[in-house]
């Protein structure tokens, strides 16, 4: 299995970042932030630079952990999130990583998602098809909060715009109450990564094989249907730029276990690692 990392929970630097991996011994990022910037808003210049300098120490990035459709589906500004979308294809090809990292939205508060179901698939669908020239993946992640938090309507997306790629975060789901046995039955044959996060039931992340997500069993069901890679997102300690990530979906993180975002970060590797 080959591991990658949301490095930036390691450091916000690229010297930090690369430093973590290699000494845990993975094999690449999931590129999000680095150097203070998002990955989506690099210049061509620095996303040269950071392909190069990953490159150099035998470090591939696996995936662009975008924060694209992460926008209010009626409040946010469409045109200019589609101008980011194409930069972050760019992006994309300039650090030889043939995924990005996406997701479906946040809806309106105590809105029916079945109302936003075709406002949803349509821009999902436009992103696919402006995406195809590129021959880049677009993975979508459940993620509280956004249409796509529960596996049926994961579901609905992938059957909607059969491009789209499944990515299957069991802590995500635990926090938005869906059963994980239940997730994995319905989209484990179609998933294309995991993401490496497990929680407690009431929603605190804990490392790999601690919580309820199921993740050694996942795991070994997702090796036997052919799945080489995962990559793994600690969420153990605040990190620079969680803040804006979330965009107040609060993810529960214990405080005070780990000294440093090295160290729990290193405390992440050696669980995931344990469990495979």
């Amino acid at each position: 299995m080959k591991i990658y990392a949301f490095s930036d929970e390691a450091a916000s630097s690229l010297t930090g970042q690369i430093a973590a991996m290699k000494r845990n011994g993975l094999n690449g990022s999931e590129l999000r932030g680095v150097d203070g910037g998002n990955v989506s808003d690099l210049s061509p210049a620095k996303a040269k630079e950071v392909l190069r300098r990953l490159k150099d120490e035998g470090l591939d990035v696996w995936s662009l952990g975008s924060p694209i459709g992460k926008i209010h589906i009626e409040t946010g500004d469409w045109p200019a999130h589609l101008e980011r979308f194409r930069r972050t294809l760019e992006n994309a090809c300039l650090l030889e990583s043939r995924r990005i990292r996406l997701f479906s939205f946040y809806l309106p508060k105590d809105a029916r998602p079945e109302d936003w179901r075709s406002c949803v698939i349509d821009r999902m669908a436009e992103m696919a098809e402006i995406a195809a020239p590129y021959g880049v993946l677009l993975c979508h992640e459940n993620e509280k909060g956004i249409y796509g938090d529960t596996a049926p309507r994961c579901a609905e997306l992938l059957d909607a715009v059969p491009s789209l790629r499944c990515i299957f975060d069991p802590a995500n789901f635990i926090q938005c109450g869906q059963d994980i046995p239940e997730a994995w039955e319905l989209l484990g044959k179609r998933v294309d990564y995991m993401h490496i996060k497990d929680a407690l039931p009431d929603g605190t992340v804990v490392p790999a094989g601690e919580g309820i997500g199921r993740l050694k069993e996942l795991l070994a069901d997702f090796a036997a249907r052919g799945g080489e890679s995962v990559t793994l997102e600690p969420h153990l300690r605040v990190f620079d730029g969680l803040a804006q990530l979330e965009q107040g979906q609060k993810t529960e993180i214990p405080e005070g276990m780990y000294a440093s975002s090295d160290e729990a970060f290193d405390a992440a590797c050696a669980a995931l690692k344990k469990i495979i």
